[in-house]
């Protein structure tokens, strides 16, 4: 779907789906089918990490904060899925320049995009996060930016993790 409809159906449109999703099967599944760019990415995911979402949905998420790291990378990228305090949580840390303090929330926000001579045919519409940060608040949950530790960003996508359920856990794509 692309970026413009895909943003009228966040504002307005229903709900998202709600199932049993794997973070970590989806983080996998997303690195998988990513062509070999120049620009390592790791995949940190130890074990299942349980959330409740429309998969397809959050795939896009994921799939917006990873463009936007590899965009940014000089030599890695780092996905991990990991479950903390009752958060399902998928990082995305890049080894590039990082997100000033003062931009950090700015990013998210429609059609911004912080290198003011960086063209359209560069580097995109200044939409992707836009869209990561709807997807996770339309899901109860949350994007943010925050230093990486080793430099660059890292950008933090919260869900709440599900109750324990019996139903097991299916494949992000159905």
């Amino acid at each position: 779907m692309s970026t413009l409809p895909l943003l009228a159906r966040l504002d307005g449109g229903p709900a998202p789906r709600t199932e049993p999703v794997d973070l970590a099967l989806l983080a996998a599944e997303d690195a998988a089918r990513r062509p070999e760019t120049g620009v390592a990415l790791r995949l940190d995911a130890r074990a299942p990490v349980p959330a409740a979402g429309d998969p397809a949905r959050l795939e896009r998420a994921l799939a917006n904060l990873v463009d936007n790291a590899l965009r940014y990378a000089r030599t890695g990228v780092v996905v991990r899925a990991s479950a903390a305090e009752g958060w399902a949580l998928l990082e995305v840390a890049d080894d590039g320049p990082g997100i000033p303090e003062a931009d950090r929330d700015r990013v998210f926000e429609r059609f911004v995009r912080l290198d003011a001579d960086r063209g359209r045919a560069g580097g995109g519409t200044g939409l992707g996060l836009a869209i990561a940060r709807e997807i996770a608040r339309a899901h109860g949950g949350e994007v943010s930016a925050l230093p990486a530790p080793a430099g660059g960003a890292r950008l933090v996508l919260r869900l709440p993790a599900p109750a324990a359920s019996p139903e097991p856990l299916r494949r992000a794509r159905p």
